[in-house]
């Protein structure tokens, strides 16, 4: 599972990409205690830092270049369990996520 984090840092927000095993389940959905994707990467267990931007709308613009993700998909970080559960709940489905709505082409990304 792949998912995109903007994080603020001093004077900018930085972009990361994180590559984490799913291993969830309905009654566990923490994607930050999920375990990195490739364990022998060190590096990758902090998430993969694509970018840096001064504002909230330019980091956006970095994620969406080097992940394709989708502005109106972004969620608050207390959120994405919520989400994660609804995928999980609706029995992980591959094309589409829990509300119908296809998932980003990433096959070229990163």
């Amino acid at each position: 599972m792949r998912y995109v984090e903007v994080r603020a840092a001093k004077g900018h927000l930085e972009v990361y990409l994180h590559a984490v095993e799913d291993v969830g389940s309905e009654g566990f959905l923490d994607l930050g205690e999920f375990p990195p994707f490739d364990p022998d990467d060190e590096a990758g267990e902090f998430g993969q830092l694509l970018g840096m931007a001064e504002d909230p709308l330019a980091a956006l613009v970095v994620a969406e270049e080097r992940t394709g993700a989708v502005r109106d998909r972004w969620v608050n970080e207390n959120v994405v369990q919520d989400e994660y559960g609804d995928f999980v709940r609706v029995g992980r489905p591959s094309g589409v996520s829990a509300d119908g709505r296809p998932w980003p082409d990433v096959r070229d990304v990163v």
